[in-house]
């Protein structure tokens, strides 16, 4: 209990009143407009890479119903719609402002038929049991509020024999990888987005969550308790981003 613990005490906004879930969301809300810019600029592109690696795992039961939960500006439900070809993709976000960049993507695209964003909590998702054939989450998980519940919740909605695929950053243990990798997260990260985001509070928050988030077996013990089942953990990258699979 105690990682879940430390990853719901990190927030973006010390000293701030607001619950941690109305922080991240006015956190997002801020970097908005630059968000789809610095993830592929300080991933250097790897993190499109790292999506579709992700995707992968779902073109064996070939969904025709996918929710992506934590979807921000849609980059993920985008990409699954071109790499699975779904009937219907649901993204969901606590943060308006990501989602405004996202519908406007999807209209672009002409992908207002089969991809939906709208507002909604991972924690209290708006469907029915059993309505998904597949769930993605993409750099969310560790922004819950409540990490339980929300995996809970997705295990809910998903069908039997559905698959849920978690992309999260995670923290690698290979020398020298580790030390860069720090180094890189902890004192470059927070200046690139104070200079490109105006907002080094939200590239602060970044390695702070990813430290504190529970990973591998915690991770895997955490979906199981929850209700998944065939729960694996693939490390990217020399372990700076995993996959999670889970069959409900």
């Amino acid at each position: 209990m105690s990682e879940m613990q430390d990853v719901q005490k990190i927030v973006p906004f010390e000293g701030s009143k607001l619950s941690k879930k109305e922080q991240i969301a006015t956190m997002f809300d801020n970097i908005a407009y630059r968000y789809d810019f610095l993830n592929h600029f300080m991933s250097m592109g790897i993190d499109i890479i790292w999506r579709k690696k992700a995707l992968n795992y779902l073109r064996s039961i070939q969904p025709k119903t996918m929710l992506d939960v934590a979807t921000g500006t849609g980059d993920f439900a985008i990409m699954a719609e071109k790499r699975l070809n779904p009937e219907k993709i649901v993204g969901i976000d606590i943060s308006e402002g990501m989602l405004a960049h996202g519908r406007e993507k999807v209209e672009k695209l002409g992908l207002s038929n089969k991809i939906t964003l709208q507002a909604g909590d991972s924690e209290t998702i708006s469907f029915q049991d059993k309505t998904f054939d597949a769930i993605t989450v993409a750099f969310g998980v560790r922004n819950f509020e409540n990490l339980e519940k929300g995996l809970a919740e997705m295990c809910r909605v998903l069908k039997p024999g559905g698959k849920l695929v978690i992309l999260e950053f995670s923290n690698p243990t290979v020398f020298p990888i580790k030390q860069l990798y720090n180094l890189y997260f902890r004192y470059i990260t927070p200046l690139i987005g104070k200079w490109i985001a105006k907002s080094q509070e939200a590239y602060s928050y970044l390695p702070e969550s990813v430290k504190a988030f529970p990973q591998g077996e915690a991770m895997k013990t955490i979906l199981n308790n929850v209700g998944f089942q065939a729960v694996t953990c693939k490390t990217l990258s020399f372990g700076i981003c995993s996959i999670y699979c889970a069959t409900r």
